[in-house]
């Protein structure tokens, strides 16, 4: 199914409905949340998905796992979905949170054909094969560390969704103290318990996550450069430490450089 309104299906008696959407650049899906949970898998572009406890970067050729009733807002980048949305009870091992994970090969061509079925497609037959192994692969996948903690505090909130729209080399600590009317030190001790982190881990983490993105049109250098590090190998060597790849790997040169390139996961 293509191209359809999850509400126009929710009703079919089908654990899992396949569904594929097509979306405009840039397009942005304000803030919502499905009584399903979702597999939502870019199959081109990369999307950015913000629940009310964080954001998720989700590369191309990766997905995302969102728990049934979770709000959540995605902000498309010449992105094509394909989505599965899952009744919860059929997924009792579905992650609490939002999780990013790779999409190998066996997933990728079990979704472009899934997504080809009828609503009320058979259960007994193919389709329902391919559905019921699109579950295992999905329960084999192991989590991907492409997001940051959204603090719950409206202010620390504030500051972080801020810096994610435009990130900053310059930012400091005591910056951010201050618009909170704290010490640097009291700051930094409130802003860990919120997030886990330091407010320097946290903001480096953000900008390379901004770099995924930036990647689809730009290269290492130039991204580097708009990012505020010194050179094409501190991004590499940073992105690579965070991510366990080098930032070329989502670069639109290596994904288009000809047809002995793999792609990302492969």
């Amino acid at each position: 199914m293509k191209n359809v309104s999850l509400d126009d299906l929710d009703h079919v008696d089908r654990a899992v409905l396949p569904i594929g959407t097509d979306y405009p650049p840039g397009h942005v899906l304000d803030w919502h949340r499905h009584r399903r949970a979702q597999f939502l898998y870019g199959a081109t572009g990369v999307m950015v998905v913000d629940t009310p406890e964080g954001t998720w970067t989700v590369p191309p050729e990766r997905a995302v796992l969102i728990p049934a009733a979770t709000p959540h807002r995605v902000r498309m980048l010449e992105v094509s979905t394909r989505s599965l949305y899952i009744e919860p009870d059929a997924v009792p091992w579905w992650p609490a949170g939002c999780t990013v994970v790779d999409v190998p090969p066996l997933l990728r061509e079990l979704l472009l054909a899934a997504v080809e079925f009828d609503a009320d497609y058979s259960l007994t037959g193919r389709d329902g094969c391919v559905v019921a192994l699109l579950l295992h692969e999905i329960a084999a996948r192991t989590p991907l560390p492409f997001h940051v903690a959204i603090p719950a505090a409206a202010d620390l909130a504030a500051i972080c969704r801020e810096y994610l729209a435009a990130p900053d080399a310059g930012v400091t600590n005591a910056a951010w103290a201050a618009r909170t009317a704290l010490s640097e030190r009291a700051f930094t001790r409130r802003f860990r318990a919120e997030t886990g982190e330091s407010p320097a881990v946290w903001r480096t983490r953000a900008r390379l996550l901004a770099a995924v993105p930036l990647l689809r049109t730009a290269s290492v250098t130039e991204v580097s450069g708009r990012l505020g590090y010194a050179s094409p190998a501190a991004l590499t060597a940073a992105f690579t430490r965070a991510f366990g790849m080098p930032p070329s790997r989502f670069a639109a040169s290596h994904r288009n450089g000809g047809g002995t390139a793999r792609r990302c996961g492969e």
